[in-house]
């Protein structure tokens, strides 16, 4: 492990900004700003139920995840064409170079899209083409994980994942998201043993509003390589265990955590707790354009609230790559690149 020298408080945000990092766990429906929302609007001659971008943006109060999902799904109505998509992702990997965000795995889902007449060919192509551009123009590598709906069915996850299949080379992986309450993970038990036999890399929320059951079942049973937010492990000591044992990433969501009161403040977050058990835990947005921040106001803001220190910052980063799906030799690159940003700014 690096030993990181001392980096006074007032600095430690410029870091924390400067550090190259990746980001694990962001749903691109979930980037979609108000004022991009109303511009899609308007090119598909749809009306919001909002009159401005204001008063949207102050509906964003939310009690639980569910009434977060409630609004997030009806902006989403406003994607109709690849362009849409392309749009999207594009305006969110441009944010993220500024982040110095340097790989990016980007959740979607197709069902949401489908249910409102898109193919998801028009999806995957609008995401996929968004993905090659930021490579060439920003120097980003990506990869897109397709994420069921934990909501509907097994049988709809199932055709979810044959509709896919013709586009099978542009996806990198297979995640659960959505409703996680009265859903667990083995609902969903054949269609992962089916994405696994396909070669997907499997990831699933996990441990969020859920209880540490979900994680053992996420593991257990959906054999998944990842679980995002994972935070409710805290409350059990061989499940913490394991996750440090085996080395299973926990892709955290802290601004997602206080917006949905999955805690109370960040100040009573458990990142720290997590690293200090030596979980490979992870900084991430979530939905960043309705949880108020993207990955580096993740950073910044949690840092101050828990006084984390340089060498968190050190492992969080280190860990967002060696979590990543990247090959060995990629992660090589961005580690050292890594090293080198904490060398000079040293």
């Amino acid at each position: 492990m690096l030993k990181v020298k001392p980096v006074a408080p007032e600095r430690l945000p410029e870091l924390l900004r400067r550090m190259p990092k990746a980001e694990l766990h962001m749903h691109i429906e979930g980037s979609l700003e108000p004022e991009l929302m109303f511009a899609l609007a308007q090119r598909n001659g749809l009306t919001l139920p909002y009159p401005d971008v204001e008063a949207l943006r102050s509906a964003y109060v939310f009690d639980n995840l569910q009434s977060f999902l409630d609004i997030y799904h009806a902006g989403t109505l406003v994607l109709r064409t690849e362009q849409d998509f392309y749009d999207m992702a594009h305006a969110y990997l441009q944010r993220s170079a500024a982040d110095n965000v340097l790989h990016a795995e980007i959740f979607f889902d197709t069902q949401t899209h489908t249910g409102h007449g898109v193919s998801a060919e028009v999806v995957i192509s609008g995401l996929h083409r968004a993905c090659v551009d930021a490579g060439t123009e920003l120097g980003i590598s990506t990869g897109l994980i397709l994420c069921f709906l934990r909501h509907l069915s097994e049988r709809e996850a199932f055709e979810c994942l044959e509709q896919v299949l013709p586009q099978r080379d542009l996806l990198l992986g297979i995640g659960l998201a959505s409703s996680e309450m009265g859903h667990p993970p083995e609902k969903f038990a054949r269609v992962f043993a089916r994405a696994r036999a396909l070669g997907f890399r499997l990831v699933a929320h996990a441990g969020e509003e859920g209880p540490p059951a979900y994680i053992w079942s996420a593991l257990d049973v959906l054999k998944v390589e990842r679980i995002d937010h994972g935070v409710q492990a805290v409350q059990d000591a061989s499940l913490m265990a394991r996750l440090a044992h085996d080395r299973i990433p926990l892709t955290v969501c802290p601004l997602s955590n206080l917006k949905l009161r999955v805690v109370p403040t960040l100040a009573e977050h458990r990142l720290g707790q997590l690293l200090e058990a030596g979980i490979v835990a992870t900084v991430n947005s979530d939905d960043p354009a309705y949880f108020g921040g993207y990955v580096n106001q993740n950073f910044t803001q949690t840092f101050a609230a828990l006084g984390l220190t340089a060498q968190h910052a050190w492992q969080l980063a280190r860990n967002s790559f060696e979590a990543s799906f990247i090959d060995e030799a990629q992660k090589r690159q961005y580690l050292d690149q890594l090293q080198a940003c904490f060398e000079t700014f040293a």
